[in-house]
């Protein structure tokens, strides 16, 4: 009895930093990472784009953006949806579908012709993305404690800078090098080669998710136990909210603006960095490619350390609203520049390293204020806030860029709507009481 007694977990054994964790860490952390890096180039490598089809295909900056955006138009309408269906079938299947459908619109990108055509596939590309983000954060509700996520979703949201990192150069080498080939253009092939990843992932999908610890054969039953304790002794509110319920409640909608807070400051700039770069006087594509990577780096380092250190402090609040007006700073500093490139990079760096610090934040934050039953609804629906500035804020700033303005630069004028909307999102978060947000 004391052999046997001896041999089984502790919960002191399966604290952080455990075998337990590392286990689990290691089996199911790197895969969905390197899906979510491709997700994340295959909506964003449309900036790299722009840089040659903008000119073959006559495309001006507001149908630029337009199209850039009207991907979070299809993801904003069917992201609630298909993360219900996600639950009913389980993730498993619905995120291997999610790839491999995604996967070949983004290859079919390479066939736009016009702008009905780019506004229609990125549009289907968005439709076709829809729920795999949610989706993924609602299984790490089954495999994390709250005290972990802050780390897990650190080290996975480095997917973004990390496809900063690399799909920048490769993207710029991609167009310069590749242009010409059996009659396509270097745009084409970069759409055609960024594409097909997803599909072979999301058929690898099959056979390495589970929907759950209770799937796990690598799992013990003893291991399986240990976890579920961990998890379900998270703090909840004690009611049972309804989905519909929690849309009626301030504190969602608080945390889907700071969500479209943190996506106007990510994604209304990664849209258009290559573009302000080559403004800047960066001309080849590949230097902006290599430039573009910059910013990235700097995110990388600075995302694991807001996340260890927030995890490490129990402190949610600052480590999401001091980013946030960091990133805002970035963006002001980089209007001000007067088209120096030093200037010009040196605020992006600091805009794209805030604003990438704070977007893990906000899901430990969720997690802490939303009901069990209300949490996949409402992760979906705090998502979707996001996928609202995706939309939103590319095209905005390609009007905002066509406008004839004689007190500030059209250009500048972007920045700084940005620069107050990342403010807006920090002073909500200091709204939240402490005692309710960290844990």
């Amino acid at each position: 009895m004391t052999q046997i007694t001896d041999t089984l977990p502790t919960s002191r054994q399966l604290d952080d930093g455990s075998a337990l964790f590392r286990k689990i860490t290691w089996k199911i952390l790197p895969f969905l990472f390197v899906c979510y890096c491709v997700a994340y180039l295959d909506r964003i490598n449309v900036a790299f784009a722009k840089l040659q089809m903008s000119q073959e295909l006559a495309l001006s900056d507001a149908v630029y953006g337009l199209g850039a955006g009207i991907f979070f138009a299809g993801y904003l309408l069917f992201e609630v949806p298909s993360n219900m269906i996600l639950e009913k079938i389980g993730a498993r299947i619905w995120i291997a579908r999610i790839m491999i459908t995604w996967g070949i619109i983004n290859c079919l990108m390479a066939a736009v012709t016009t702008p009905a055509s780019f506004y229609i596939l990125r549009f289907l590309l968005g439709v076709a993305e829809a729920g795999f983000a949610p989706g993924v954060f609602f299984l790490f509700t089954k495999w994390y404690p709250n005290s972990r996520r802050g780390r897990v979703f650190a080290v996975f949201f480095t997917a973004f800078p990390v496809v900063g990192l690399i799909g920048g150069p490769l993207s710029g080498l991609i167009l310069d090098y590749f242009h010409g080939w059996a009659n396509l253009s270097g745009w084409q092939w970069m759409f055609l080669i960024e594409g097909s990843p997803a599909v072979v992932l999301g058929i690898l999908c099959l056979s390495i998710l589970q929907n759950g610890p209770d799937e796990a054969s690598w799992l013990s039953a003893d291991e399986k136990s240990a976890l579920k304790e961990q998890i379900n002794a998270d703090p909840r509110p004690k009611e049972e909210v309804s989905f519909i319920d929690s849309l009626r409640r301030p504190t969602i909608w608080l945390l889907s603006y700071v969500n479209f807070a943190i996506g106007a400051g990510f994604l209304g700039v990664a849209f258009w960095m290559p573009t302000l770069l080559r403004e800047a006087g960066f001309q080849s594509n590949t230097m902006i490619g290599f430039v573009s990577a910059i910013p990235y780096l700097f995110a990388f380092v600075l995302m694991l350390a807001v996340g260890w250190s927030a995890d490490r402090m129990g402190e949610r609040r600052y480590h999401l609203a001091v980013p946030l007006c960091i990133a805002a700073l970035g963006l002001i500093l980089a209007a001000k520049a007067g088209g120096n490139p030093i200037l010009v990079v040196i605020g992006l760096t600091i805009s794209m390293a805030g604003v990438t610090a704070a977007a893990p934040m906000i899901w430990p934050l969720s997690f802490s204020l939303l009901s069990a039953k209300a949490l996949a609804g409402g992760t979906a629906f705090i998502t979707s806030a996001l996928a609202l500035a995706g939309f939103v804020m590319p095209y905005v700033v390609g009007l905002l860029r066509g406008m004839k303005l004689e007190a500030i630069s059209s250009s500048d004028l972007a920045l700084y709507v940005i620069a107050a909307i990342l403010v807006g999102g920090s002073a909500v978060v200091l709204s939240f009481p402490p005692s309710k947000v960290n844990a």
